[in-house]
This record gives structure tokens, sequence and C-alpha cells, in this order.
């Protein structure tokens, strides 16, 4: 384990300094997102961890206790949501060390987590990080705009369209 690495939960001080710092590197989140993440981190629906690379911000990862996708909803499955890690910190371990936290918390409340991907290249490395880590698709095909794509529809490839996967303790 890198010991330059530390996994916390977002604290309320936390807003700015995650605002900031993902601005600063292009992976801009509207600072209202992020005050909303704070607020649902408070009233249970979202636990967000922030990473921290010699005590400075480089990452974070949340899990929603109920996801917008029909089926975890449905089977009260937890979906982890929104892996981002600054560009100059990537491929440290701190994307596994947010994945490890975060499976951990989903397995000791659920026993189960759900997660979603994007089908194009901009996905590329969260498929890989996904599969490596033992998430198998759901078997539901792809979903755009929340609903499932039907054969022989045409749907826009971008941040809507994505494959659902699933992991459990055991794997």
């Amino acid at each position: 384990m890198n010991t330059r690495i530390q996994i916390r939960q977002m604290k309320n001080e936390d807003i700015g300094m995650v605002f900031q710092t993902l601005e600063h590197h292009n992976i801009g989140k509207p600072m209202d997102y992020i005050k909303r993440c704070w607020e649902e981190n408070k009233s249970g629906e979202r636990i967000t961890l922030v990473a921290l690379y010699d005590q400075s911000f480089t990452g974070w990862l949340h899990l929603l206790s109920q996801s917008n996708y029909p089926y975890f909803a449905d089977k009260g499955i937890p979906e982890i949501n929104n892996l981002d890690v600054i560009p100059s910190q990537r491929r440290q371990g701190i994307g596994n060390a947010l994945m490890d936290a975060i499976e951990q918390i989903a397995f000791d409340k659920y026993g189960i987590v759900g997660i979603g991907v994007g089908l194009y290249y901009d996905y590329g490395n969260a498929q890989r990080l996904y599969a490596k880590r033992g998430y198998i698709p759901d078997g539901r095909g792809m979903f755009y705009e929340g609903r499932q794509v039907e054969p022989g529809s045409f749907v826009r490839v971008g941040h809507d369209l994505a494959l659902y996967l699933t992991k459990d303790r055991t794997i």
C-alpha cells in the first residue's frame, strides 16, 4: 500500500478545495454539484470519499445508496459514481485505493455494489479498471439516457450511453 495516499470521507471544508483542484485540472464540476454532494453526504444519500496524495487533494469517488439506474434501484444495489483522479496523479494507485475503500463500505452494508461505465474511448481506462477488479455486466445491455437500448434503435454515443456492472463481496 502506498503510504502517500490517504482516503477519507468528505468534510464540509473540502468543498472549495475539491472545486478549485478539479477546475484547475479541467475536470470542471459545478460548485452547485459539489455542494449537493456534501448535502447528500449529510443526509446519508451519498458517501463521498476524497483522496489526498502527499496531503493534497487528488481525487474523489461517490457511493449512491439509491441508484438512478432502475435495476439497481429495484434490487437495492448501491452505485459507485463519478470517479475522478487529477491527470497528473493517475497511475499512482489512487483510483484503486478509492475503489478499495468504497467497495468495503458497500460490501459491509449491502454485500454487492454496482457501477455504470461509458462505452466510448474516453472510458477505456475505467472499463479496464473495472474488469480487472472483477466487475461483470449485469446482463441488461446498454442504457441510453436511463432507458434500455432496444435492438435496431439508434442512440448517440456519448456520456449518456452506458453499460452497468456489478460485483459482490465473493469476488
